[in-house]
């Protein structure tokens, strides 16, 4: 409803809705009904025509009131009418519940992967997943921060710049929180020895899982306003890397 008061302090332009305004206008011996003076209404704003042009057209002769009272009440409502038409703001004029509003279609956790690996269709609904469900991922993060304690100390140490840190922490929460609901018996803590670069090969991990990283990375490096530098980027692959793979084999019952 719009509120807002003009120069004498007792004059509120306020619409109290059609029942009240339809009883106004019939009391002031007019036949428009509320209905018809906000088509009115639409239409002169459309035109560029003022509030009180359009008020006055609404009566063929002048007004009769049976109380100042009243009068003020009328145009009261006119003008709380006018200023939503003239501020583009919904007027819903009939009685009566409003229809309920369409629920927003929830979607689904995806189904587990376990006890096989992780596909391009798993990926991608765990990550819908966790863009729709903000419980889930609040839920999924606290145990991220809550089991990787070694894995975020790496990522603390690695001296990476802000957006380094937060491509890096934030890509190994998602594959963390994709494992997690792939593999219903979970995670296991990573251990500090997993991170660490002993010149060995890394363990082999589901294609899907390695595609998504190399996307999240290639869009970090292509980021419009902070993109991560050559050196940068290459610090953060490196974790990455060594951090999916100790994700991936901190299954629980493999």
């Amino acid at each position: 409803m719009s509120r807002s008061r003009s120069k004498g302090m007792d004059f509120v332009r306020h619409f109290e809705g059609a029942p009240v305004l339809d009883g106004l206008l019939e009391l002031a011996g007019t036949s428009h009904d509320s209905l018809t003076v906000l088509a009115h209404m639409r239409q002169a704003h459309a035109e560029g025509r003022p509030s009180q042009e359009v008020i006055s057209d609404l009566f063929e002769k002048e007004p009769r009131f049976g109380s100042p009272e009243l009068a003020r009440r009328l145009f009261q409502n006119l003008l709380g009418l006018w200023d939503l038409v003239e501020e583009g703001k919904p007027v819903r004029l009939e009685d009566g519940p409003r229809p309920p509003r369409p629920k927003k279609e929830k979607v689904p956790a995806p189904p587990a992967f376990a006890p096989g690996e992780p596909d391009t269709a798993f990926v991608e609904a765990a990550w819908r997943y966790l863009e729709d469900d903000e419980k889930a991922r609040t839920r999924l993060h606290d145990a991220f921060e809550n089991k990787q304690d070694a894995l975020l100390g790496e990522l603390d140490a690695a001296g990476l710049t802000d957006e380094g840190y937060g491509a890096a922490r934030h890509l190994l929460f998602e594959l963390h929180a994709m494992l997690e609901l792939g593999w219903p018996q979970g995670l296991a803590s990573v251990a500090a020895k997993a991170m660490e670069d002993s010149g060995t090969e890394v363990p082999p991990v589901p294609a899907a899982l390695t595609a998504y990283a190399d996307e999240a990375l290639f869009e970090a490096e292509q980021d419009e306003e902070h993109p991560l530098a050559p050196e940068e980027l290459t610090k953060v692959r490196t974790l990455v890397k060594r951090g999916m793979a100790a994700l991936w084999s901190a299954r629980k019952g493999k």
